[in-house]
């Protein structure tokens, strides 16, 4: 099977090659910086962007976020966070 990700750089814009699920972890950072989370239910997320500032953000359900992040924070309460 050809695959068309083969000798394709990424772009920021995407399409993504993965996505994985989210551990909060307030020390660690991500293995791979998000170009985006996508949020499955409602709540409040706190996260360190790609700039390295803390946010905390209100979401509803079923929600991408566009924004790049480096580290997913413990103190959110959305539930089902993937990158």
């Amino acid at each position: 099977m050809t695959n068309p990700f083969d000798n394709r750089s990424l772009a920021m814009s995407g399409p993504a090659r993965d996505i994985m699920p989210v551990t909060p972890d307030d020390a660690n950072n991500l293995t791979t910086a998000a170009v985006a989370l996508y949020v499955e239910g409602a709540g409040a997320i706190a996260f360190v962007s790609a700039s390295g500032d803390t946010r905390t953000v209100n979401v509803t359900d079923y929600t991408i976020l566009p924004v790049g992040v480096v580290r997913v924070l413990v103190a959110f309460y959305a539930q089902g966070v993937l990158a």
